[in-house]
């Protein structure tokens, strides 16, 4: 059994590491409300976005955008969001979990898979992997912005115009609820139909002044749009993870110093039962 200096110095440490994970939970806790708060807001626009920009898909207009022709898949970009730090749990473990497999998927049909990286785990996870990645930004704090993304979306939606890509997908945690986040696949190009019930066989949008330079814009504040949903709603999957992750770490502290205070108490009361016995015997000896 080890000493009760040793074991005092255990449950000083353990203390001590417990504090850092309630007060990061806290933390966590605090982001995460804000967090949500702008994925709420971003969650409504976009989706009104892809209502309409899934209705051009079915439109019959003069002008056919690069981004509405479908080609054979013969080259995959996966726009891939994960966090800067760690201590979130299987968060990221899951995200690239799901990237795996459509890597996998992919390259089982005979496609080139390539990366855009957005987030400092991702690209430390993709970067030992022989894959070619095209883009990558990290470092977005926990208020990412639409501008600090548009440099390298626009990497992914070059290529796809030059005909270097034929699909374009983007992977990221979507928020459930506090306790529950799972990897999100969405397709971004070529942009797919959407709630076409009730529209006409033939019809097609008014454009001024002219739909090339008016569906080029739109469709390019669509995609900006889709990557930041998608990084605000992995920003607040990263706060509850966290938060469940820290509270569980603190809890499991508790139960750590309750188990060593216990052996503690045991340690010393042997050290004393042993010392009143040395003093019984001497006594009797004299």
């Amino acid at each position: 059994m080890p000493g009760t200096k040793e074991i005092r110095s255990k449950i000083a440490s353990v203390k001590s590491t417990q504090k850092i994970t309630k007060a990061m939970q806290m933390v966590a806790t605090s982001k995460m409300r804000r967090a949500q708060e702008r994925m709420r807001l971003a969650r409504p626009y976009a989706q009104k976005m892809r209502n309409v920009i899934g209705h051009l898909t079915e439109a019959n207009p003069d002008y056919r955008h690069p981004f509405l022709v479908r080609r054979e898949p013969r080259a995959v970009g996966l726009i891939v969001i994960s966090t800067d730090r760690g201590l979130a749990g299987a968060l990221n473990a899951n995200v690239f979990k799901q990237t795996l497999l459509l890597m996998r998927e992919w390259q089982g049909k005979g496609a080139q898979v390539s990366l855009c990286l957005i987030g400092t785990k991702g690209l430390t996870f993709f970067r030992r992997l022989s894959v070619p990645i095209l883009a990558n930004v990290s470092h977005l704090g926990d208020r990412p912005h639409v501008k600090d993304l548009i440099g390298t979306v626009k990497v992914m939606l070059d290529a796809y115009r030059a005909g270097e890509l034929d699909r374009l997908l983007l992977v990221n945690a979507q928020f459930v609820n506090t306790m529950t986040q799972k990897p999100a696949v969405e397709q971004l190009l070529p942009i797919e139909a959407l709630d076409i019930e009730g529209l006409q066989e033939h019809w097609d949008y008014i454009y001024e002044p002219e739909a090339a330079y008016i569906l080029d814009g739109l469709l390019m504040r669509y995609l900006e749009s889709q990557v930041y949903r998608g990084a605000v709603e992995n920003v607040a999957s990263e706060m509850a993870a966290r938060m469940v992750a820290m509270k569980a770490a603190s809890d499991n502290a508790g139960k750590l110093i309750n188990e060593l205070q216990l052996i503690y108490n045991k340690a010393r009361q042997a050290a004393i039962t042993k010392e009143l016995s040395e003093i019984v015997g001497g006594a009797a000896a004299v």
